[in-house]
């Protein structure tokens, strides 16, 4: 058996209360969900779990408050599999939270809430080098911590990816350029791209701005990548579900695509196995604990793409 990739992921470390309604509230008032739960998510912490799902070992690097809540967030990470040796914590400060209410068709409201004094930049990273990983994913929610992880790890040839979530200008500016491959939100692409476009135009708009491999995911729509070998926005179907709970499906994508990258997997294959991952994790309630396994996403990718379309 192959021994299993190594990924470091860097940013979002929250309390995520998920809430399941009907409707999503149009109005003021009291709502009873149909069902609740409480995990340890954002957006780093999503993916490493999905990417350990899927057969990696993955450090997360994040900063939590010194508080009952940092311990609980721990406790649910190490539960998981993943290496939390690296989480700092912050005296005095209190760690991420956020209420999420999701409806009857997979769609959510999403209130997050981070203490600036946890979300400090740090002065350097939590390790001499990174030389261990074999491939490395940030998010927009921790930008100095991000900036370090991407420049050292885009020093020594490991894979730098951003996931280039909705933020700040200012934010996105920074992170972009540090970056060997970015995988936007749609949202986010237009904040970048400074105008209203299509996905498509949007992927070849950005990836006019960097040297870095450029996608634009648009949910159940698909993704778009720009092919730097024949100069053209390439496009990769979504698995067609009926969704259940949309929350942390583009965590999943961004967690498998890092594996997919770690294990040198051709580029439309490491796509359509992130996509295979998300779509599946849409079927399940619970945001992050519905990510799939290796198998099951195995087994989407080939009921979606037969073997003759898998180049």
């Amino acid at each position: 058996m192959a021994k299993p990739v190594r990924l470091l992921s860097v940013g979002a470390f929250t309390l995520d209360t998920i809430l399941r309604v009907e409707t999503l509230p149009a109005h003021q008032g009291k709502f009873i969900a149909s069902d609740g739960v409480q995990i340890a998510s954002g957006m780093a912490t999503s993916a490493a779990c999905a990417a350990h799902r899927l057969g990696a070992e993955v450090s997360l690097w994040a900063s939590a408050g010194d508080d009952p809540v940092g311990d609980q967030l721990i406790a649910d990470i190490k539960a998981e599999g993943i290496d939390c040796s690296l989480i700092r914590r912050v005296p005095g400060a209190r760690s991420a939270l956020a209420a999420i209410v999701v409806d009857a068709h997979g769609e959510r409201i999403i209130v997050p809430f981070y203490d600036k004094k946890a979300q400090a930049d740090p002065e350097t990273l939590p390790l001499a080098d990174l030389s261990g990983f074999d491939a490395l994913l940030v998010d927009v929610r921790w930008p100095g911590a991000a900036a370090l992880a991407l420049s050292a790890a885009r020093s020594i040839g490991r894979p730098a990816i951003l996931d280039a979530d909705t933020a700040p200008v200012e934010v996105l500016g920074r992170l972009l350029p540090l970056a060997s491959h970015i995988v936007a939100s749609e949202p986010a692409a237009r904040i970048v791209c400074g105008h209203a476009l299509d996905p498509e135009s949007a992927c070849a708009d950005l990836a006019s701005r960097t040297d870095a491999f450029v996608a634009v995911t648009g949910g159940a729509a698909g993704t778009w990548w720009h092919d730097r070998a024949t100069r053209r926005v390439r496009h990769v179907e979504a698995p067609k579900v009926k969704a259940v709970d949309t929350l942390a499906a583009g965590d999943v994508f961004h967690g498998a695509f890092a594996v997919g990258l770690a294990e040198a997997m051709p580029m439309e294959e490491a796509l359509r196995f992130a996509s295979a991952a998300a779509a599946l994790k849409c079927l399940r309630f619970g945001g992050r604990l519905g990510a799939p396994d290796r198998a099951e996403t195995l087994a989407m990718m080939a009921a979606h793409w037969p073997p003759s379309e898998q180049g």
